[in-house]
């Protein structure tokens, strides 16, 4: 096995824990809504921090969850051109995409979102509603988290493209 290999696993790890991992607050983030829409509409009890659980879970599931989704072949794509093309055009397509769109977008989020944070977390921003989650600035960290995570998963993709690529070219 080549250190490309290598290191692609080691990264694939990353986003298969983790993806798997937040996979699970699905069923929290069920188990809570049933929760709100039963004080709701049997007790007529509103929950603003439970309401807001759910939206801070399914911030996690989804922003945890998309490296996963790009490790797993479950991200958007042009199929009807992608699937007409041979497997060397694939990979092409996954080496370009990932080394021209994903890893530079994947960067500048980063890089975009650090003041943002940064600002959240200087003044622990709280929900704005009263009895809300005090957490705001948990939430906002996902973004970076994301972007990072993501970027580990874009390298890896690349990886894996760039040894398919050497692969083939050298059994021919």
């Amino acid at each position: 096995m080549s250190w490309i290999e290598r290191l692609g696993r080691h990264l694939d790890v990353v986003s298969d824990v983790t993806g798997k991992s937040v996979a699970w607050l699905t069923l929290l983030m069920m188990a809570l809504t049933c929760g709100v829409v039963t004080l709701r509409y049997v007790f007529n009890v509103g929950s603003i921090v439970l309401q807001e659980s759910v939206m801070y879970l399914h911030g996690c599931v989804f922003m945890l969850g998309i490296p996963y989704a790009l490790k797993v072949g479950a991200h958007v794509r042009v199929d009807i051109f992608y699937s007409r093309m041979s497997p060397r055009g694939r990979q092409w397509v996954d080496l370009l995409g990932s080394l021209l769109f994903l890893l530079p977008f994947s960067v500048f989020v980063i890089w975009v979102s650090l003041d943002y944070v940064a600002t959240s977390w200087r003044i622990h921003e709280a929900s704005p509603e009263v009895g809300g989650v005090p957490f705001v600035y948990l939430l906002k960290t996902l973004i970076p988290l994301m972007a990072f995570a993501l970027l580990l998963q874009g390298t890896s993709e690349a990886l894996k493209a760039l040894q398919q690529l050497v692969t083939q070219h050298r059994s021919r």
